[in-house]
């Protein structure tokens, strides 16, 4: 029965509130009484409709009745003699509204004392290695690369049931970085090739299922870490090397703090909402503007025969190519499901989140110098 029911007049023949017996002053129903006798029984008493409390919800608390029960075993109950009946829920009134929430700050989302903490930890061995012997750094690009391999081909097999065989991949990594620095490019590009050749046999070891997207998978991870962080030991090989990887480093570290510091600060405009909702157009641009200050300045006072306007010409192509770097990584991300690409580092995520922006920007700077300075 629909709430329109409630408050109709009864129609002819229809019993009081006991449901036992007739209403006191009407005719009794029955084949004694035709229609008009019944049309000069006393009617019901109309109660107009009272709209239950909770609009469109199930619930009838406040709801006003009609005299008569709905339904036969609808009964009501009675109350003791001298009890006051108890008032219905008081409904809801705009005076009740939750007041709005107070508007929250900015958050840079991480955990940034262990982000900083993190940071000059590794700043800390990287200078040390960098500057005492360079062989010790060597050693450090080739962890950072064998680590970043791991993370990545776990997160292939863990989301994608990708498996990119990661023994060939580490080896070949290792030779990749050594051979950049003992025999420049020809000797990368040659142990980059047999590391491809590596991950094709390996993979024969195990069922053919999935071998062409895992290969695929296996000669990607191989260009994308160790061969693009050969050209960071190509980088040390100059008699001032140390001061060139320490240029890459810093403007590549000065080129995200300022997309962050400009981005979070004044950032309205998406740069890539479908690739990464965080990055701003702004922020871009303090990621150029801070880049090429640093990049005058270092070229001017730490690169040997290095001039300012050519520091300029290095901060913008380190700010384009940091920037495309962590939007290639994001990609990857996002296709995998995934935020971070590992735990290792605390406040930063993995050693490929560290990475992303490191390693498409390590042979842009490498052939600048060599085209700049030789």
């Amino acid at each position: 029965m629909n709430d329109s029911s409630w408050g109709a007049p009864p129609h002819a023949g229809y019993w009081g509130p006991s449901d036992g017996g007739p209403v006191q002053g009407a005719a009794p129903a029955g084949p004694a009484y035709d229609a008009h006798h019944a049309q000069q029984t006393r009617p019901m008493p109309i109660v107009p409709d009272v709209p239950a409390h909770g609009g469109d919800q199930d619930d009838d608390r406040g709801a006003a009745r009609p005299g008569g029960p709905l339904f036969r075993d609808e009964m009501p109950q009675a109350q003791p003699h001298g009890t006051v009946p108890q008032k219905p829920d008081s409904m809801p009134t705009p005076d009740d509204a939750q007041p709005a929430p107070a508007p929250q700050k900015k958050s840079a989302g991480r955990d940034l004392g262990a982000a900083i903490g993190v940071a000059v930890g590794l700043g800390a061995v990287i200078i040390a290695s960098l500057f005492v012997v360079k062989a010790v750094f060597v050693g450090v690009i080739v962890v950072a690369v064998v680590v970043g391999l791991w993370e990545l081909t776990s997160r292939l097999q863990e989301r994608k049931g990708i498996k990119a065989p990661l023994v060939p991949l580490a080896l070949g990594g290792a030779a990749m970085v050594v051979s950049g620095y003992v025999r420049g490019a020809e000797g990368a590009w040659v142990a980059m090739a047999l590391t491809a050749l590596a991950v094709l046999v390996w993979r024969m070891t195990e069922p053919p299922e999935g071998y062409l997207k895992d290969v695929t998978a296996g000669v990607f991870a191989a260009f994308y870490v160790p061969f693009l962080a050969t050209f960071v030991a190509m980088m040390l090989t100059a008699d001032d090397g140390a001061q060139r990887v320490m240029t890459f480093l810093v403007l590549t570290v000065v080129s995200d703090t300022g997309a962050y510091a400009i981005g979070w600060r004044f950032g309205k405009h998406k740069l890539a909402p479908r690739i990464s909702p965080g990055k701003t157009r702004e922020g871009m641009l303090g990621a150029v503007v801070f880049a090429m200050v640093a990049g005058a300045l270092l070229m001017e006072l730490a690169i040997d025969e290095g001039t300012w306007w050519q520091g300029l010409l290095l901060g913008l192509a380190v700010a384009v190519s940091a920037t495309l770097g962590d939007l290639g990584e994001s990609m990857i991300k996002r296709d995998l499901g995934i935020k971070d690409m590992g735990t290792l580092l605390p406040g930063h995520g993995g050693i490929m989140d560290r990475l992303d922006s490191l390693l498409p920007t390590a042979p842009v700077v490498w052939l600048l110098f060599v085209a700049f300075v030789g």
